[in-house]
């Protein structure tokens, strides 16, 4: 059963899409409350510091937790459907990670549509690792990491980064990855308004701003149109009460298709990136805390 923090999560996610007036409300107020608002209102994570940077041209935030696995990263790519978030927004979420990983995280903030259409967020998250790897990190021990759009972004930035023939990250934590631009996966008519996150129409609009006229089933902005052999280990966490429950399954699918470790969770009744709230929710942390052994593992961090 749900615990009463859960629940209580459940009603302020559909609250703050009152507030957003889902794909009405244009994008500057959108950025507005999840960039500036939202931050504020976050619980910060014991034990975890913080060091704003430049990375590329783009500004970036190092999660740094206590006693941190040296030479071991995490890149981190914020949701927001390519057109909103910020390291800001996402702050809990990566420090949480980090904490559980043991070891730093890196935040970025890559371009946003509508003024920076695909492919600039593949090609910033791309520069985003290859500066790691040019700053003390080798590509084994940085591990990729993201939620929603920033999960599909993930898995695109690794295609990328293994078609240019250069090193690839020892492994990617995605959480409710987004990685069908198309927006028709089953589970979008299936859960349809149960999924208090999102919707489809907005997820549509947002598409539509970022691939500006592209064609939506180009792999690197929908990775399940992609082939994905040589990719590192996946693990893919996502809920049952989702619209974006298809990608997740669909992309695990072509992952083991293509050879690749994938190992995927399904939250039962959990809704999109529920990870969000921690530390508040015991569900959020208990999922970080399984991704954190999962990257610990695949960086060699000792627990």
């Amino acid at each position: 059963m749900p615990s009463l923090r859960f629940r209580a999560a459940v009603m302020l996610v559909r609250l703050s899409r009152v507030i957003q007036m889902e794909s009405l409300a244009p994008v500057r107020y959108q950025r507005w409350w999840f960039d500036g608002v939202v931050p504020r209102l976050a619980t910060a994570i014991k034990g975890v510091r913080h060091g704003g940077l430049e990375v590329s041209g783009m500004r970036a935030e190092w999660a740094i937790p206590e006693k941190a696995a040296e030479g071991r990263a995490i890149l981190y790519l914020h949701g927001g459907a390519y057109v909103v978030g910020s390291a800001g927004s996402h702050r809990a979420l990566v420090s949480r990670l980090a904490r559980e990983t043991g070891c730093r995280a890196l935040s970025v903030e890559y371009r946003l549509a509508p003024e920076h259409p695909f492919p600039a967020a593949v090609e910033d998250a791309a520069a985003a690792f290859r500066w790691l790897c040019s700053h003390g990190h080798e590509a084994r021990h940085v591990a990729l990491a993201g939620d929603s759009a920033g999960g599909g972004l993930a898995v695109a930035a690794m295609l990328s980064l293994r078609d240019a023939g250069g090193p690839l990250p020892a492994a990617a934590a995605l959480f409710s990855p987004w990685t069908d631009l198309e927006v028709k996966e089953k589970s979008v008519g299936t859960v349809g308004r149960g999924d208090p996150m999102l919707g489809a129409r907005m997820l549509r609009r947002d598409a539509a701003m970022y691939l500006a006229g592209a064609d939506p089933r180009h792999p690197l902005a929908s990775p399940i149109y992609g082939d994905l052999t040589g990719l590192p280990p996946m693990l893919i966490q996502v809920g049952t009460r989702e619209i974006l429950l298809d990608d997740s399954r669909r992309l695990a699918d072509r992952a083991r298709a293509g050879g690749v470790e994938v190992e995927l969770e399904v939250g039962e009744g959990m809704f999109h990136v529920w990870q969000f709230f921690t530390p508040l929710v015991p569900e959020s942390n208990a999922a970080l805390e399984r991704a954190g052994r999962f990257l610990r593992e695949k960086l060699e961090i000792a627990a």
